[in-house]
């Protein structure tokens, strides 16, 4: 009598599936092992201009060590056209982040907070290495930028209302007077906080609806360059932000005397520039944001609360128009 085959039994045939993934497991181990140390893909840091990120046309660049004098990465250094395309493309990016609804540039900017966050590890490592910080405290500063540009752009669709005013007049008018975005605005950032100062002076304009070409720390840039591939993958739309990298005696100047710059922060600027910068943007009447005489900017606490998140930050890049209605037919 023939005797069947027996079935394996479910154990045996688990053991010996786990046996062919423990040999396969071990191969594929060895195979990494054996094969050669991959070459790190190094960062380009490029500017960001109209939503691109170009070269400068001079194909200069410079050193940018961290605080321990390490060799962190070689900056574009930009040119005088390199500011003239900026300003070109702020320009033309300028009317339609104007004309977007409060609430919509409030949510296009809150957005750049979420996309921060997700990048929180990676500003903390700049910071850190930049400006000599421990990690706890690097990613402190980090997470106080963060909250700070959601502090700023939940007053786009505030400021209006605490700046404008319904104006008593002895006529049969209505008369009201109703803040509008300046235009294109420069802006020097300080150089003594690489992301945090940065962000104090970056989003005040924003919020009130300019377009910016922003100088960004000349011995700290790296910050303000992983900030552009923020915006850049945000809903702010290119050109509404331009970031350049470089020398500011060579840069500054340049900005200050556009003359399609309406407003210029001068924050950043080194005290022994101050009276040239200042000089050459009265030439064409442009408004001036600059750090008051009696702060020192190496002193100054960019983590005060009190002394960061205010907004007549935003009001000094607004201009207030009046407008008369006659009442009724």
């Amino acid at each position: 009598m023939a005797t069947r085959a027996r079935k394996p039994s479910a154990s045996s045939t688990s053991a010996r599936t786990g046996t062919a993934r423990a040999a396969a497991t071990r191969a594929q181990n060895s195979a990494v092992a054996a094969s050669p140390a991959r070459v790190e893909v190094r960062k380009t840091y490029k500017l960001y201009i109209g939503g691109a990120f170009p070269r400068t046309e001079s194909g200069r660049s410079y050193l940018v060590v961290g605080d321990d004098g390490t060799l962190l990465a070689n900056a574009c250094r930009a040119s005088r056209k390199d500011v003239r395309d900026a300003v070109r493309a702020a320009r033309g990016a300028f009317p339609g982040w104007a004309a977007k609804t409060a609430m919509t540039g409030g949510q296009v900017l809150y957005r750049v907070a979420e996309l921060m966050e997700g990048r929180r590890e990676q500003f903390a490592a700049e910071v850190e290495a930049a400006e000599g910080l421990r990690p706890a405290a690097a990613r402190a500063v980090v997470d106080r930028a963060i909250d700070r540009w959601v502090w700023y752009a939940g007053w786009a669709d505030k400021i209006g209302q605490v700046l404008g005013s319904s104006n008593p007049v002895a006529a049969p008018y209505f008369n009201f007077t109703i803040p509008e975005a300046t235009g294109v605005v420069g802006v020097v950032a300080p150089e003594t906080s690489s992301l945090l100062g940065l962000v104090s002076r970056l989003a005040p304009p924003l919020v009130a609806g300019n377009a910016v070409v922003l100088i960004a720390s000349e011995k700290r840039p790296l910050s303000a360059v992983t900030l552009t591939e923020v915006l850049a993958t945000s809903d702010v739309p290119g050109g509404v932000v331009n970031v350049l990298t470089g020398f500011k005696k060579e840069l500054v100047p340049v900005l200050a005397a556009h003359e399609d710059v309406d407003a210029l922060d001068t924050w950043g600027v080194a005290d022994e520039m101050r009276t040239e910068v200042e000089t050459l943007a009265a030439e064409d009447i442009k408004r001036l944001a600059r750090r008051p005489t009696t702060v020192a900017e190496a002193r100054f606490d960019w983590l005060d609360d009190a002394a960061t998140e205010r907004p007549e930050w935003i009001a000094a890049f607004l201009e207030m128009k009046t407008v008369w209605h006659p009442i009724g037919g």
